[in-house]
């Protein structure tokens, strides 16, 4: 059976070599997997967020199609579109931000960094804070959702909206789904081997420091320049030079085999100029990038060919996400009226959904194990203490899920409630609390 992994790319920007080697190439690697169903999008909606610029999205929607094309990318074998060219999207969002808590949102990260740079700034809270940056990860899980996607990759930093879109699928499937699962709930998938470029200047490469090695911009010569201002130390020709501890040397290995990196290493620690060194290393990019920099020169002069491509990829797309919101039409109710009709005529009465409890686990920043008790509006009332395996964190949801848990397993301490589990401590939580806890834990024994 494939498992279906989803990928977004966001349009507010050219590409650069950091993106080469950290997103495009394992990402087109992985698609080639007969194992994989490959879904890459770009995220031109969630680049209105970041930028007001319609030129520069515009532009940036372009380059970013004709790199991933050109550097390898099968429209033939993966699933490539544009967010905007499937309307189901934004429609799926409003429904999920229908059951989305606001507390939920007030945790994530984007929006509370921002809160705290005005809080610096002793400015309003929420000044400069669209809608758009509040609600990012509900559409950010509309993207993952609409596909039923079971792996995203992503960066750590994006891990907290993974473990969103978990939340809010659990959420939906326990209101709408009548026993059935709506949505697959998503796993994050972190690759801690994928290449981390440094820029020019040792730091990561990235535009927000402006030390970036463009991709295909400008072609070879634009690269060769940029490559000669990498920041290097003082040994002159002839010393030998700290291979490890050189962004070059790091920048080299990200493009060379193992044999190469290793000749390129021992003629740095012999004593190879840095202007040599800076030389070859333009030589091995050109090795890999100059096919695909014809390709995307290509591209660029013929947008109609991206645009057959894009589109072709949209239909394909919609013949998934059209019959599914559908789907998911009737179960919220927005069904035709001969369906509700049908219904009516029955004479049952159909009985009122109300909002229960739950339990949510995720995967904390340092890889070990949490679960939240949730209540029906979506406020936390525990959190639990983190577990190394999530076999453990399982089986601790499901011993609190037992009739009568609190009464054998939780203990008073000063004003805290200790839940223990076989000698280890599960969660701990204020006393006042503790009715709170219990009518959620009841209600979900009687579910």
């Amino acid at each position: 059976m494939n498992t279906r992994v989803l990928t977004g790319i966001t349009t507010t920007g050219t590409p650069h070599l950091g993106n080469y080697a950290g997103a495009i190439r394992p990402s087109i690697q992985a698609s080639t997997r007969s194992d994989v169903d490959a879904f890459y999008f770009l995220a031109d909606y969630h680049a209105l967020i970041k930028c007001d610029d319609p030129q520069r999205i515009a532009r940036s929607r372009l380059e970013i199609a004709a790199t991933w094309l050109a550097a390898g990318l099968d429209p033939e074998r993966v699933t490539f579109y544009r967010q905007s060219d499937i309307p189901e999207i934004p429609e799926l969002c409003w429904m999920l931000s229908c059951v989305t808590p606001k507390g939920l949102m007030n945790r994530a990260h984007a929006y509370k960094a921002a809160v705290d740079q005005n809080v610096a700034k002793n400015t309003d809270e929420d000044d400069g804070v669209t809608m758009g940056l509040f609600s990012y990860p509900v559409l950010m899980a509309a993207d993952i959702l609409m596909f039923n996607a079971q792996k995203v990759p992503v960066g750590r930093d994006q891990i907290q909206h993974l473990e969103m879109a978990r939340d809010i699928a659990q959420r939906f499937n326990h209101l709408y789904g009548r026993g059935e699962e709506l949505f697959v709930l998503p796993e994050v998938q972190i690759d801690d081997e994928v290449a981390t470029l440094p820029g020019l200047d040792g730091r990561k490469m990235s535009k927000s420091y402006d030390n970036t090695i463009p991709l295909f911009e400008g072609g070879s010569k634009a690269m060769r320049a940029a490559v000669k201002r990498i920041v290097t130390d003082s040994r002159g020709p002839g010393e030998p030079k700290d291979a490890e501890n050189s962004h070059l040397f790091t920048l080299y290995r990200a493009f060379a085999t193992p044999e190469q990196s290793a000749a390129f290493r021992k003629a740095l620690e012999e004593g190879l100029a840095w202007g040599e060194a800076k030389e070859q290393l333009c030589e091995r990019i050109d090795a890999e990038l100059g096919p695909m920099r014809d390709r995307y020169e290509d591209f660029i002069a013929r947008p109609q060919r991206i645009e057959e491509i894009l589109q072709a990829g949209a239909e394909k797309a919609r013949r998934l996400s059209v019959p599914f919101i559908e789907r998911l039409r009737e179960a919220v109710g927005l069904r035709r009226s001969t369906s509700v009709g049908a219904g009516a005529d029955s004479g049952v009465a159909s009985k009122p959904r109300g909002r229960a409890a739950r339990f949510v686990s995720f995967r904390d920043d340092d890889g070990r194990f949490r679960f939240r008790l949730l209540s029906g509006e979506g406020d936390q009332l525990l959190l639990s203490e983190p577990f190394d395996d999530p076999k453990a964190a399982g089986a601790a949801i499901k011993a609190l899920q037992q009739p009568g848990a609190l009464a054998q397993l939780a203990c008073t301490r000063e004003n805290a409630v200790q839940v223990q589990l076989e000698g280890r401590v599960l969660a701990s939580y204020p006393v006042q609390r503790a009715a709170d806890i219990e009518a959620a834990l009841e209600s979900l024994n009687k579910g």
